[in-house]
């Protein structure tokens, strides 16, 4: 397809995604936008009339010129949302914006991504416990994905960076400017270990109104959005609640009753929109990651005792079993089970796994 239509498309006057998605199932084809004649767009109820001088004076398409030649000036690449690049998990939403722009090194169709997100007024407990977290994520080939934000969005990026993670922020303005100014220094990094990505074309005022949009994009592009720390009220239960509309995963930290920077986790995890999660660990067995195990047979460092060694043995012969599969394996009471595969999972010998299933470290 043509960039510079595609380009254009997004800078017609008030069309935002869903009016643009309208025009085209309406036209059929990008190129048909253009070459419609004036009585038939004065008569499509979802355009405004702005919209329609718009399109008529052609003035999107000279502003898309604008933009092509800033995008190729500053080798940024503009991700239509039918190319091969466009990041799959954000397709798969139905408020995907049309149009993308991205400038960094990072993979955006990473094997495995989370969102990270939370308070701007971030304590030291937030960042404690968001410090061990990306830590423990070292060496999973996942992505980070944020929002660039004071407090727990700049942490997490800067975190992921130290640690080599490639880190994704996500901006609410075009890629000429970035805001918060203050965080230039890791922006920079960024572009080395991951990237800036934004829906919106250069121009782009850090408008209040953004923000929110730009919260889609976050979830949208993650497997999972943890919320580190959040009041009542703030962009990162948005960010939550529109990873819920999304069906993907949602995991909060607990905090203290009687603290403001906590009360949206608790709140979250009291209604069942996310997943309560203590540590890396917790996560992993949400999502059934695994952690790169070493090459070679692994070395026990304490003997088994008989029945832990009998259930060894069979998780040995498998990559998995089914709790039902061992019971019929062993003939035991199903408290012996229960107590003996509890007993070798606290000492590090087998893990468990959603659904009832059980592998051998």
């Amino acid at each position: 397809m043509n960039k510079l239509q595609q380009i254009a498309l997004t800078k017609i006057k008030g069309v935002g995604p869903k009016t643009a998605r309208s025009l085209l199932e309406y036209c059929g084809s990008l190129e048909q936008i253009f070459n419609i004649d004036e009585v038939t767009l004065h008569h499509l109820p979802f355009l405004q009339k702005k919209s329609v001088d718009s399109l008529l004076s052609k003035e999107c398409l000279s502003e898309a010129e604008e933009e092509l030649a800033f995008i190729e000036k500053h080798k940024i690449t503009a991700l239509w949302i039918t190319d091969d690049n466009y990041p799959h998990r954000l397709k798969q939403c139905e408020d995907a914006p049309l149009m993308l722009y991205f400038k960094g090194t990072a993979d955006l169709q990473p094997q495995r991504a989370v969102s990270i997100v939370g308070t701007r007024n971030a304590t030291p407990y937030g960042k404690r416990i968001c410090e061990e977290l990306v830590e423990d994520l070292r060496d999973m080939d996942i992505q980070v994905i944020s929002g660039l934000a004071h407090g727990i969005d700049v942490h997490a990026h800067r975190l992921s960076i130290r640690h080599a993670i490639p880190t994704i922020g996500v901006l609410g303005h075009g890629l000429d400017m970035l805001y918060p100014a203050a965080h230039r220094d890791v922006a920079a990094r960024m572009l080395e270990h991951g990237g800036l990505l934004t829906e919106y074309p250069s121009g782009t005022r850090p408008d209040r109104i953004n923000f929110p949009a730009r919260n889609r994009i976050i979830a949208g592009l993650s497997d999972v959005t943890i919320v580190v720390e959040a009041a009542h009220k703030g962009g990162a239960l948005i960010t939550a609640e529109i990873a819920n509309s999304y069906n993907r995963e949602v995991c909060a930290f607990p905090g203290g009753i009687n603290q403001p920077y906590s009360a949206g986790c608790n709140y979250l995890i009291k209604t069942h929109r996310a997943h309560l999660i203590r540590h890396a660990e917790d996560l992993l067995y949400l999502m059934g990651w695994e952690r790169p195990q070493p090459a070679g047979p692994v070395q026990l460092s304490l003997p088994l005792s008989k029945d832990h060694q009998r259930i060894y043995d069979f998780l040995q012969r498998r990559e998995q079993a089914h709790v039902d599969e061992i019971a019929a394996h062993v003939s035991w009471q199903a408290s012996k089970l229960a107590m003996t595969l509890l007993e070798m999972e606290m000492n590090g010998t087998l893990f468990s796994l959603p659904g009832k299933l059980y592998k051998i470290q």
